[in-house]
């Protein structure tokens, strides 16, 4: 598979590792095991990907601090071009989360609190700095601060995107759209030579705004000029009563130039961006 994926020209390999702990891996569900974490990334290694990223995951079922440190100490001993580290996300529709709101976890072992997974993500980006790595957005270190990362950063600029696969998202001459959501229906939707779209929206010129200006926040500093020059907004007037309320509370500075967010605006960054969604939008959960 591997293979097959080199040939066909991809250049950035990301390996969703999550966890070196067998058993934390079991618990939460993933279908891998360590073993297969070394064979798989040797093997990428040979095909002399260009880029290879490996994804931790934060908090997840039974995490531990001696078993965080340790995770992000084997992931820097492997001297991947790029980590990329999430905070674990419980949405509606998991096992995990139905189990909780029933009030049972059935052993599942202990959740960890949003503060506990910011100081695990904060300590990761420290070793990963003394370690020769730079942070170039909330969730991501690389060992070369010039490694471009096409995915996201022309994405999060606006670029069209085809999702490929069950329930896939894709972003194509400004319209979001999201695949079928369960195998059968999406493989005999291919096979009859039908594109496979389960639903679509097209944003307005304003939803386009705020989604690139949410998206490029999380790289850690926005330019207002790009977003004069992309959409006749100026940001700052826009934005001016979440800007300075976030600045007061420490996350962020203001220039004319560039709005900068601190590292502890960064940890949380997904938090603090419904502040700038439109009204109806900004109490409302994914599934």
């Amino acid at each position: 598979k591997l293979t097959a994926i080199r040939e066909i020209g991809v250049t950035r390999l990301s390996l969703g590792i999550e966890n070196f702990d067998d058993e934390i891996l079991e618990l939460n569900g993933r279908a891998h095991r360590s073993p297969e974490i070394g064979k798989a990334y040797e093997f990428a290694k040979s095909l002399a990907f260009p880029q290879i990223n490996i994804d931790l995951i934060a908090g997840m079922l039974g995490e531990t601090d001696a078993n965080w440190t340790a995770c992000v100490q084997k992931t820097i001993d492997m001297a991947p071009d790029s980590v990329t580290i999430y905070q674990m996300e419980l949405p509606f529709n998991t096992t995990i989360s139905r189990n909780l709101l029933a009030g049972s976890n059935n052993g599942q072992g202990r959740v960890a609190d949003w503060s506990a997974k910011r100081r695990w993500v904060e300590e990761a980006f420290e070793a990963l700095e003394r370690a020769g790595y730079s942070i170039g957005s909330a969730y991501t270190a690389v060992k070369n601060p010039s490694t471009k990362f096409v995915y996201r950063d022309r994405l999060w600029q606006g670029a069209d995107m085809v999702g490929l696969g069950v329930a896939s998202f894709g972003y194509v001459n400004g319209v979001h759209m999201q695949n079928l959501d369960t195998f059968e229906p999406y493989c005999d939707a291919v096979q009859s030579g039908q594109i496979p779209l389960a639903r679509a929206l097209k944003p307005s010129a304003e939803e386009r705004f705020i989604r690139e200006f949410v998206l490029q926040l999380k790289l850690g500093s926005i330019v207002p000029s790009y977003f004069q020059t992309k959409y006749g907004v100026d940001p700052l007037a826009r934005f001016k009563d979440q800007l300075s309320g976030l600045a007061d509370e420490g996350y962020l500075t203001t220039r004319p130039e560039r709005v900068t967010l601190s590292r502890e605006g960064l940890l949380r960054v997904d938090s603090l961006l419904p502040r700038f969604f439109q009204p109806q939008h900004q109490a409302v959960r994914y599934t």
